[in-house]
This record gives structure tokens, sequence and C-alpha cells, in this order.
């Protein structure tokens, strides 16, 4: 009965069926199972419908132990008698006509038994299935484990999954091991794979090994085919007569190791476990204002939840990385007190980061395919256009260029050797010639190939024919004399297909007695095959040395015996057929005769003498050339002995001397010395011995005093030489490439040691003889993108006017304006440019290409420096950039010399141009920009004027005035010795304009005399940090362009500094006339009676300077009417007469302190100009009358481990040039005492020590080209070993280099592609043999070796074609195979196997 009942539904209620009831207990605990409801009719006809229904349940794996479903069921049966007799039952899988019913086999027999018509609700219908049967009908289960369900795994084993979480992996495999080796790995399959398919051909037999995620191994031996269970999943092997076959569904539960030494192939799905994720948006570029900001992607690992390393995902092909996004951001204006800051584009205020490269590299090889790089880097550009470089990820919204690139792919030359010629004999043995031309890639007769594999032009050959042998069988050895010299002379020498000198026959002789010279003609000639004719050519087309083309001859004496005078012919045509009778007559004129004895080889001891052979005329009796006698009747060679006496004891000099001669040593010194101990001056040794040779050849060492003779020097300084430049190496490169794969260089300076023995960088041209060292590293970065094109250069000019002041050591200076300059100063012209490498900037010189000169150079950073500028360099000078250009005209002070243009510069409208050639195109017209000469000439020479009055009645003031700063400790050494004064003044020229275009009546009134005072006080408040910058540019203002900046007061700098007041100005129309406010440094000149007088200090620094006054050098007192206002200004209520007198304010923190004076006057009527001028201008120029002097510091006590230095510290007083020492204590309220001692050389006594480099047998890096190591560590003087920042100090020798290996010679190999997996549609792929392997012998090795060159692909998408819909085809060539596992009526294998499945 029915205990329990759910409500009726709808659908119950509206039928005459009862509730269901609940589910029953499930038929399995594990491994799936079933479980079932039932519902009764409540009508007593027959209800429509069932009255049970099912569901899975006990959906979870069961342990290993437990063992098959099926196979219990079959073993509850073993002890039951069957037909009399008991069975091992072992179950039957995969039924096709009823796969749940309990089909058993007996052990050892062939029995198969139905024991039981159903087997027990929840058993599997196939191995490879979910569907489970249920009362003995097979239920379709998905892989949801819902009933009824046609959801299905992806490959990736993930239900309803889309595939893109595993990726396929198939090729094959050979194996390449060496003899004697039994087996090898050839595949690994790895952790969680599925799907895994293998197939082995060949007789040879498939090995397995397990290896756990722990590291435990296990076997599995496969001996006969059936199915094997393998942890959670099963295994089925085929072992047939030419393949075995292995199939597992996985998932593995281990990583499987199969090898074998035949061909492999194999398949099957590998889990992706590393996936990109997005990140966040990074900080904001700017805080106000308007930035941007850019999103990244990070590597997870979906096991563990964690973030990894790149390097994971880029594992996978199939894992794309997301592009970064930008966005902009913190848009709001910024506020006021961040300063004033307008918002623009991003192109024009805010650059974005871009791309740069550098240019490429040279290509690898001069043929047969090279690569050339380049580096490839993020950089920023500000407002000034200064580049900096900047992280990567800020350049990530473009794509990146491309960093290697091949070059040079032609082939390289090749000898081409052409047919042999037939043999030169008709019988017996003779030599053949061929033509061996070298071919380039264009089919063409070229040079550039390798001489040393010049395939050979000559072979002997063997005629098939004998040859008739004579009776004279005599060798040409045995013949007379004159006989085998006739035979040697007799070769001809034959025009073959090699160019080669052919001599003419002799000319009769020109002399018919006596001595006389005869004539032949040698030409180089070559035999043209095609034609079989003969070509003259050139004389250097032939090789080796020209044979004689005149030689003397000599007939008979001119005594009147005509003899056979008749004969002429001499030894180049003699024939086999000549007389023996003329032979005397052409040897009569030259014999041998011997001529003395040559010297005895010793001069003691026994020696001996060889008897001297000449060749001589007869007629003239004096020594003729050896050529011209018969060398085969030379006398034999006569030897006597000499000076057989015993030798006395000697010196005998070491290594390298004769000791064979008793006084060669000492008169050959030379001969005996070592080399210099070093290439600038040193010393050079040698060993002395004291010696005796005896009669019989023998020596004898004897001690100093047998020696009568001095003792030779055994040292001597060597000749002071100049050393030879030689490379020196330093730091690594950054990586050619800045995404993809690249190397970095080992970067390398030219040096060269001095005479005062130390080292100097000198130019990389010295070094050019010698082998520049090529090291190179591989490096990775991320995959390349493509590049954006890059905007039209600009030049960042600046209308500024430069006017030195006073001498300084050297200016920076910046195009666009004009510098009036004293001789004698050495100037930096800059150029500084956007969107343009600065190397390739060009520079002209009144319009015409700017030459070097000894003392004005172009630098390879586009700026010209010009050492002790002279009146020769004054002129327009024009800096070029593309199509950019921009000039600046440069005056010398003192020149009496007026700029001007020539007439061909000369506009017809009468206004002066500079008529700038365009250097894109020289056929253009002429590029005009107006540009006026000589226009502040006037303006300038006022300022001078007036800086010349002033100093020349500066010393008539009587009142003390101070405009000194003290410097910190940290500037001491250089505090002193600073004027007070600007070095230049720098100007605005729309100011100098805006003062022009005032002075209608011109500069000479006294309204421009007041407008040029005011213009030089303006100017020379600004002399702090403009000069600082014009005179010490930063570091980097040798790569950056950088202008000189003016002084500006920086309210919240962090950095200690001194105190400094501000001076600025007096302010027109900014007050009330009954007041007047006067900035401290200007004069206060009271014409008329005000109600107060401010006398405005306004200092900066940090710590915060106090302020305090003083009035005549003395302490202020302060009363009802004189008093300070809260900012430490100074306020004088109704001043008077009495009010007069020098006011000084001085700013004091503890890093020094600084004063500024104002001169108080009142009087009713204008004081004379030039006064008025000394009043204004007596403050800026006045020297410090009491400060403290310092001289250099003296060198250290020690070179290392700690030493100390010294100087003397003065206090001096008076104006700089007249100054006088003092008693210290005069100085210490100017601030604190300079210290006069200091430690230095505090590193300690240590050095690097290497040990001797390894074999080169390190990671290849290139063609030929490996990697050897050496071990680096630092050791204190007596050898010992000491921690490495005992070193830290000192340049660091490299433990790594390239060397040169054969086992390098590496490259990809590629075999045939297979056939393609379909003829059509969009599955069709196919795969070959990627190897890396040895050029020469072949051998495969493992590719990580050939990584520096582009692995080629070894697979392909093929017949990617549409099949079409109305016609019923295959589409892969797996198609037999579906039909035979029943899978014709899947969708999947249907569509793409129709005519294979037609009639299924």
């Amino acid at each position: 009965c029915f205990h329990s009942r759910t409500a009726r539904s709808e659908e119950d209620r509206d039928t005459l069926w009862d509730a269901w009831g609940s589910w029953s207990e499930c038929s399995r605990t594990c491994g799936g199972g079933a479980s079932y409801s039932l519902r009764r009719c409540l009508s007593s006809k027959t209800c429509e419908g069932q009255n049970i229904k099912y569901r899975t349940c006990s959906n979870v794996d069961c342990p290993p132990e437990t063992g098959d479903f099926r196979a219990q069921q079959c073993s509850a049966h073993a002890d039951v008698r069957y037909q009399g007799q008991y069975h091992e039952w072992l179950p039957v899988y995969n039924d096709p006509d009823n796969p749940c019913a309990l089909k058993c086999k007996a052990n050892g027999s062939g029995l198969v038994v139905e024991l039981a018509p159903k087997v027990l609700d929840g058993t599997r219908c196939y191995t490879e299935s979910l569907d489970m049967c249920i009362s003995g009908v097979c239920q379709i289960v998905g892989c949801d484990h819902e009933l009824g369900s046609t959801a299905k795994e992806d490959n990736c084993g993930v239900c309803s999954g889309d595939g893109s979480s595993c990726r396929l992996v198939r090729g094959h495999y050979k194996s390449q091991h060496a003899s004697g080796k039994t087996e090898d790995t050839v595949v690994v399959i790895p952790y969680k794979s599925r799907h895994v398919r293998l197939v082995l051909k060949g007789p040879d037999h498939l090995y397995v090994e397990s290896k756990t995620l722990q590291g435990v191994k296990g076997e599995l031996d496969l001996d006969t085919s059936g199915q094997f269970h393998l942890e959670n999943t099963t295994l089925d092997y085929q072992k047939l007569s030419d393949k075995e076959i292995l199939r597992i569904t996985g998932p593995l539960g281990k990583f499987h190791q199969l090898s074998s030494d035949s061909v492999i192939q194999y398949i099957y799905y590998q889990p992706i476990i590393h996936r990109w994720r997005e990140t966040d948006f990074f900080p904001c570029s700017v805080t106000c204002g308007g930035g941007y900001q850019l999103t990244s992607a990070e590597c997870f690992d979906l096991r563990s939840g964690r973030v990894v390393v790149d390097q994971y995902c880029h594992y996978y092909p199939e894992n794309v990385k997301p592009k970064p996004k930008l966005q902009e951001c913190n848009m709001e204006p910024c506020l006021a007190s961040d300063g004033y800051k307008q918002i623009m584009p991003y192109d024009l205020y805010h650059p974005l980061p871009r791309w740069e490269s550098s240019p490429w590299t040279a290509c690898s090889t001069s043929c047969g395919g090279g690569i050339q790089s380049r580096s490839v880097s993020c950089v920023e550009e500000d407002m000034q256009g200064t580049i900096t470089a900047t992280e990567e990820w800020k350049c990530l919204y473009s794509p990146k260029t491309a960093i290697l690139q091949p070059c040079n792919t032609f082939d390289c030359p090749t000898w081409l050797a052409q047919e042999w010629s037939p043999c030169t004999v008709t019988c017996g043995q003779g030599l053949r010639y061929r033509v061996v031309l070298c071919i380039d890639h264009r089919g063409l007769h070229a040079g550039g190939c390798n001489p040393t594999t010049k395939p050979h032009i000559k072979e002997e050959c063997l005629a098939t024919v004998p040859c008739y042998k004579s009776i004279d069988t005599l060798p040409v050895e045995a013949k007379p004399v004159w006989h085998k010299q006739a035979i040697e002379l007799e070769e001809e020498i034959t025009v073959t297909e090699e160019p080669t000198f052919i001599p003419g026959p002799w000319q009769p002789c020109s002399q018919t007695c006596g001595a006389g010279t005869q004539q032949r003609t040698v030409k180089c000639q070559v035999l043209l095959s095609f034609s079989q004719t003969v070509a003259d050519l050139p004389d250097d087309e032939c090789g080796g040395v020209k044979p004689a083309s005149i030689q003397p001859c000599y007939r008979t004496p001119c005594s009147g015996v005509s003899g056979q005078g008749k004969e002429n012919k001499k030894e180049g045509e003699e024939e086999e057929e000549e007389e023996e009778g003329e032979t005397p007559e052409r040897e009569e004129l030259h014999d041998w005769e011997y001529e003395g004895f040559t010297e005895c080889s010793e001069s003691c001891g026994g020696g001996v003498q060889e008897a001297v052979v000449i060749c001589l005329n007869k007629q003239t009796r004096e020594a003729a050339d050896q050529s011209l006698c018969v060398s085969s009747r030379r006398p034999p060679q006569l030897l006597q002995d000499c000076k057989t006496q015993p030798c006395p004891p000697r010196y005998d000099l070491i290594d390298g001397c004769s000791k064979n001669e008793e006084e060669m040593c000492f008169w050959k010194k030379g001969l005996a010395w070592s080399s210099c101990s070093s290439c600038g001056g040193g010393v050079q040794k040698r060993q002395v011995l004291c010696k005796q040779r005896l009669a019989d050849g023998s020596i004898l060492e004897l001690p100093d005093t047998f020696c009568p003779s001095k003792s030779p020097a055994n040292q001597q300084p060597c000749a002071k030489q100049e050393c030879p430049p030689h490379w020196v190496t330093t730091n690594w490169s950054q990586c050619s490439v800045s995404c993809g794969n690249g190397i970095q260089t080992l970067q390398a300076i030219c040096r060269k040691q001095g005479e005062d023995g130390r080292y100097w960088t000198i130019d990389p041209k010295n070094c050019s003889l010698i082998a520049r060292p090529t090291r190179i590293r591989p490096c990775s970065l991320r995959l390349c993108e493509s590049k954006r094109p890059s905007p039209n250069p600009t030049i960042l000019a600046q209308r500024k006017v430069y006017i030195q002041w006073r001498k300084g050591k050297k200016l920076q200076l910046v195009v666009g304006g004009y510098g009036y300059l004293l001789p004698w100063t050495t100037v930096v012209l800059r150029c500084p440019t956007r969107h343009f490498r600065k190397g390739h900037i060009r520079w002209l010189k009144e319009g015409k290409p700017l030459v070097s000169l000894p003392h004005l150079s172009i630098t390879p950073l586009g700026y010209v420096k010009i050492q002790q500028v002279r009146a020769s360099d004054a002129g327009i000078y024009t800096c070029i950039a593309g199509q950019a250009q921009e000039h600046f005209v440069l005056q010398i002070i003192g020149s009496k010399q007026k700029l001007s243009v020539s007439e061909s510069w000369l506009l017809a409208n009468g206004q002066q141009k500079v008529r700038q050639p365009d250097v894109a195109s020289a056929g253009e017209r002429f590029q005009e920009l107006p540009i006026s000469l000589n226009q502040y000439d006037s303006i300038v020479e006022h300022l001078l004027e007036l800086k010349s009055s002033v100093q020349d009645e500066k010393d008539i003031t009587e009142k003390p005035h101070s405009s000194e700063r003290n410097r910190s400790t940290l500037e001491d050494e250089r505090a002193s010795a600073e004027l007070s004064s600007p070095v230049v003044l720098i100007a605005d020229t729309h100011r100098l304009d805006e003062i022009t275009h005032n002075l209608s009546e011109g500069l000479g009134g006294p309204h421009g005399e007041q407008l040029i005072a005011q213009l030089l006080s303006e100017l020379t408040m600004t002399q702090g940090e403009t000069n600082d910058s014009t005179l010490h540019p930063p570091e980097s203002a040798e790569s950056s362009t950088q202008e000189p900046l003016l002084y500006k007061p920086k309210a919240h700098t962090t950095r200690s500094r001194n105190p400094v007041i501000i001076q600025r100005p007096r302010k027109v129309g900014a007050v009330p006339s009954s007041e007047m406010i006067v900035h401290v440094g200007l004069p206060a000149l009271l014409q008329k009676p005000v109600a107060s007088l401010e006398l405005r200090c306004e200092a900066l620094g940090n710590p915060e300077p106090s302020l305090t006054w003083t009035k005549n050098g003395k302490e202020l007192l302060y009363n009802s009417r004189v008093g300070l206002l809260p900012t430490g200004s100074l306020r004088i209520q109704s001043p008077s007469k009495v009010d007069e007198g020098l006011y000084t304010c001085t700013a004091r923190n503890r890093l020094g302190s600084t004063s500024l004076s104002s001169w108080l006057q009142i009087t009713g009527k204008l004081l004379p100009t030039y006064k008025l001028k000394l009043l204004k201008l007596f403050y800026f120029f006045s020297c410090g009358l009491i400060r403290w002097r310092v001289d250099p510091w003296s060198p250290c006590s020690a070179t290392c481990g700690g030493g100390s230095q010294t100087r003397t510290v003065r206090c001096m007083r008076g104006p700089e040039g007249r100054s006088r020492e003092v008693e210290s204590q005069l100085c210490l309220d100017t601030g604190r005492r300079p210290s006069d001692s200091r430690l230095c050389n505090l590193l300690p006594c240590a050095r690097w020590a290497t040990t001797s480099w390894g074999p080169c047998h390190g990671q290849c890096v290139g063609p030929s080209l490996a990697t050897q190591h050496r071990h680096v560590y630092c050791q204190n003087t007596n050898g010992t070993k000491v921690p490495y920042r005992m070193c830290s100090g000192l340049h660091r020798p490299s433990s790594l280099k390239n060397c040169s290996t054969e086992g390098c010679a590496l490259h990809w190999r590629i075999g045939p592609w297979t056939q393609c997996t379909a003829t059509c549609g969009r599955h069709g792929f196919q795969s070959r043999q990627v190897t890396c392997a040895h050029r020469r012998t072949g051998k495969a090795t493992r590719e990580h070796h050939c990584m520096w060159r582009p692995r080629p692909s070894s697979w392909q998408r093929c017949n990617i074609l549409s099949c079409g819909r109305g016609e019923c085809r295959d589409s892969t060539r797996y198609c037999e195979k579906v039909r035979q596992l029943e899978l014709c009526p899947l969708p999947q294998f249907k569509s793409r196997c129709c005519h294979s499945c037609r009639n299924t």
C-alpha cells in the first residue's frame, strides 16, 4: 500500500490518476542508480499514461576497489551449478541485441549464457555511455544525469560545453635514439587528457608508463588485444600484424609516457588550465586636467584560483591575450593651487605614449636568408619635447612594431662545373679539363663563392687504347744530360678552358755572333668549349707567374768561327730532333765555377765551410743569373772543416740567441730579449749564462767567474711605443625588440692606454682592424603588433635674445633667437625637435652646409658645439629637421663687423630674408623665412654701455651693501668664486620689440635711458636659476631638448634649501599714490611726501627663513612710526630726512643666510641720469664684502680601504680680485665655516677574479654560436674570497660570452604534409613533421636549440570549401569507421559522412 502521497497536481486533477507517491530508495549507492515513484488509477476504467516514473540518483563515482557493477552481478552466479558445473562468470559488455540482459561468459571456455533476462536497475547499457538499464529497458541519460536528456559532453569533458576549455593535440613522432638503446620516449600524454588515440606502425611494441602528480611511477604491459581498466576509465588495445592501436576515453588520472622505436601517430584533447583575465583600470596618468588610464591582462590558474606568470598562458596558442582598453580620466580642471593648466586635446597638450623604434641592424648574412632586428620601446613626450622611456603597458593600446624581419633571402653564389673536355691523349694516360664558374642567384657569372670549395678543373684520364712501345725503353733519367733537358723543355703548353698563359715560339737571336737577345709573345688565352675556338683575354684573367717574353742568346764567338750559327733555337723551343752537336755552342757562353768558401759556421770548437758555386759569363768573367746555366750540370756541394780550436768560456744569452757563434749573442741582443712588459713603456728581460764549447761539440756550463768578459745586461727598459687600441665590453644593450623574440648585444667601446698609463675612450674607427667582440644572448618579450604612422617633425624653437654679461665656461643656447657673446666662450647651440631623430638633424651656416672645423663640430645628438667662439663664427645658423627649419643669429661682442647677407640672399622688395635650400629636393624653389639680422644691436650696445658706466664708478660708493647669497656646505667649494652678477641675460624678443616700439625718439633721450635701466633690472632679477641652467645644464641635457629655465619660485618644494630673497620690479598703479611699496633691492627715491612707505621683503627657503632688518649696518630700532608687518616687511609711516639710509633685509635658516638692501633717499628734485643708473644697478653688481674662501681638496691619502683629504678655509674681505684675508670671527655671521677635512676612497681593497672559461656547449643562440661560462668572484689582496659587496664599486668582468661551435649549425627540417583529413567543410587539417636538425649530419636535437629562428608551422587547415547542400558526399576519411561504430544516428557524424550513412 502507499503510505505517503503528494498533493495532486493540476494535471492529475484533470485526469483519473492519484498523486505521485514518494521516491523509492536508490538501486545503487554510487556509480549512478535509479529510483522510482508510483501512482494509482482512481477509476475502474483504464487510465492513460504510466503508473511509474524513474529518475537517476547516487551520481557519484564509486571507489576504485568496488569493481564493475555488471561484473558483480555475473560473479554472484559463481556458486550456482550450470549444467552440473561451477563456473567463474565474466561479464559480456555492449551486446548489440539486448544490452540490458545479463550475459556472462565462463572463464577458460567460450561458453556465453544469459543468466538473467534483466540486469539490476542502474546498470550501464554500454561501457562508453551514461545510458542505464531500468526494468530491462535501456534509457537515455544525458551528461547532466537526467533521464531522457540529450545533453552531451564536449571533447573537454564539460557537459553542454563549447570545447573551449581544452585543445586538440595531434602529430606523429619517429624515434631518433642512439644505437644500443632499446626504446625511446616519444609521446607524453598529460594529466586529465581525454579521447586519446595512438597508432604504432611497424613491427615494434608499444610500452606505456604512468606517473602520478606525486611522482609515483607504474607500468602497463600490453600483450594481447582487449579492454583494460585504467583508474577511472577504460583502455582499448588492438594488436594487429602491421600496427598497434590504443584508445583511452579518459580523463587520465596520471601522466602517461609511451615509448617505442617506430613511428607513432597520436591525437588527444589536453585541458587548458590557464586563462587570461582582464584587470581593472590602472591609476590615471594625471591627477587633474585630463589624462588617460589603461587596463591590462593577467594569467589566471583555473585550478588554484591564483594569478601566475604570463608564460603559462602563452603555452596555449588558443589563448589570445586581450588588448588593453583606454579611457579618459580626471577630466575636472586643476585647482588654482596646482597652477594654471589649460585642457586641450591629447595630441596637442598631453600626447599619448607611443612606440619608438631604432633603425634596423645590418643583416646577419649577406645571402641565403638572414635576419635583422631593431629595438622598440614605449616613450612619453612632454610639452618641452623631452622624450623619456616609460612602462610598456602605457603603449599597449596600439600594436607594437616588428622587431625582426628576414633579409637577403636570395641564394648564395655556388660553383657550377661544366662538362669535361676529351682526354688530351688518344692512348695511355693523359689529362682532361673543364670550366668551373661562380653563379649567383640571378644566373650570372659573378664572384663571392668560397675558393676552398671550388671543384678541381683538371684530372687524369686513361684512354682504352694502349700506346705503341718504342725500342728505346730507357727512362729519361738514364739518357744523356743534354737529351734529358731537351725532353723537359719540349712540353708545349696548350690552351684549355681555364685561362692560361700561352707562350709563342722564340724569335731568332738579335746577334749573329756573341751575346744577344731573343723575344717571343706570351698571351692569356682560353678555349671556348661551345665553339672550340681560342679567345685572347687580359693578363689579369690568368693566374700564376707570366712566362718571360725576352731572354739572352748566344750563337758563336765573334772570332770568325761561324760553325752552325744559323741555328737560332733557344731553350724555350728546342725540338726533340735537335742534333747533339748544337748543344756545346749554346753552353759555351755560361758555365758553373767554384769561387771561394763561405765563412766558418763556428768561431771556435770546430765548424764547416761550404764552397760557393756561381754561374759565370765566360766572355766577361762576371757572375750571371743562375738560370742561364744548365741546372743539370751544377757541380756537387763541397764542405771542409774550420776553426777546430776549443772555445774559451763565454756568456751565452738564452731564449732566441744563436749558441753557435761566440760573439753573436753580444751584438744581437734584440734576439734574446723577452717582449716588453707593457706597451706604454716597461722593461724586458733575458737570461745570461757562462758556457764553454769543447772541441767535440759538447757545451759545458760554468760559474760566472770563469767568463773573463763583462756580463751582458739581463734587463733593460723598453722603448716607449704607442699602445694599440683595443675593444672593451661594457653593459648589455636593451633587447633588440620590444615584442617577440630578440637579442641583446654586449656593448663595446674602443679604448687606448696613454703614456701616463690611463685609459682613454677613442673613436671606434681606430679599432676597425681588430675583431669586435660579438656577445649576444636571446631575449623574449610579448607578441608584436603593427604601428601607426608618425606625425611630422617640428622644432621647439625659443624666441630669446642671449646677452653674455661676463665670462663663463660654457653657454647652452637654443635656436630661434639671437646671441651676443664675448669671444673665447664655449657655446653649445641646440635644436630641440619632436617626432624626429636627433642624429638626422642637418645644420647650415649662411645657407650652406656647416663644415666641421677643429674648434667647431656637430655632435651625434644633433647640436653644434663651438670651442672658444671667435669673430669668424658670427653668422646665421640654420637647423633643419625634415621639412621644419629654424635660424639663430650669432654675433660677437667687441667685433666691429656688422652681419650682412650676400647679394644672392637679397629679395627684390629689399627686405632681408634667408633663402634656405630645401634639403628634401634641391630642384624645388627656396623656402623663405624673414629674419632681421641687426634688429637688437642698438639695445644691446646701450645695455653694455650701462654696465661699463656702473663698473667704472662702483668703488666710489660709500655705503656698504651686499647681495651675496651663501650656499650650503655641499656647494662651498665653488661658492666664493661665483660673482653675484649673471653670466648671461636672457630676454624675450617680444619684450625688446615692445621697448623699440615705445621709443619714437630713439634710445638716446632720458626716457630711453630710463627704459634701458628698467630693462636691465628686470633681466638681472632672474639671474640665479637662469644662469644655473644655462651654464650647467642637467645631466640629461645631452640627450634631451631642455630649454634654459627661468627663475620660478617653488612654493611646495620638499627638499632642504638655502634662503633666497625674491627680487621684483616696481609695481606701477597697484596701490594709491599716498602709499608707496618698494621691493627690497630697488632704490626708494621719494620726490614728494607720502603717507607710508613699505619696504617689501619676500623670502623662500626650507626650513622657512626668519627675516631681520638693519639700517646702515646696525640693528634697526622699531617705534610707533617704524615697524614690522606680519609678512616680515618693513613699514615707515610719513618718511622724512631722518629715515634716509641703507636698509638691509636678512633671511636666515639653519642652512645659511642671504641679504638684500635698498637705499632710501628723500629729495625734491630729479637726480641726474647717471646717478639714477648707479643707484638702480648698485645692488645688482655689488661684490660680497666678507665671505669664506676654500682651496681645492688635497689628494686622498689612500687609494682604497679609507683615506682622508684636507683643504685650507680662509675668511676674505673686499671685492673679488682685491680681497684680503681677515680673522675668521668676521665670517661667522655669513654662515657656518666649511669643513676642512673629509674621508675618501672608502671602498675596501678588493678586486674581481675569474676562473678559466668553461667548454663551449651552452645554449645555441645563433648559427654556429653558443655560450660558455666562467665563475666571477671577489677576493682581497691575500687571494681570499670575500663577499660581492666589497667589489661593488669596481667593474665586474663578464661571466658569459659567445663562442663558435659546430654543434650549433642547426636548422628547422620540414617533412611533407600529410593527407588532408577532409575533402571539404570546416574541419579538415593536415600536419607535417618539423624537427631541429644538424645541417651536416642531419641528426635531430631538442627544439629549443633552433628557437633563435621562427619555427615553421606543423599543421594547417586544408580543403576549406563548402560541401554543398544538394550533393550527398563524405567530407572526412574516417567515415568507414563512423559506419562500423554505428555513429551515423548522431547528427554531427551523419552530416560529415552523408554518403556512408545513407543506408543506415
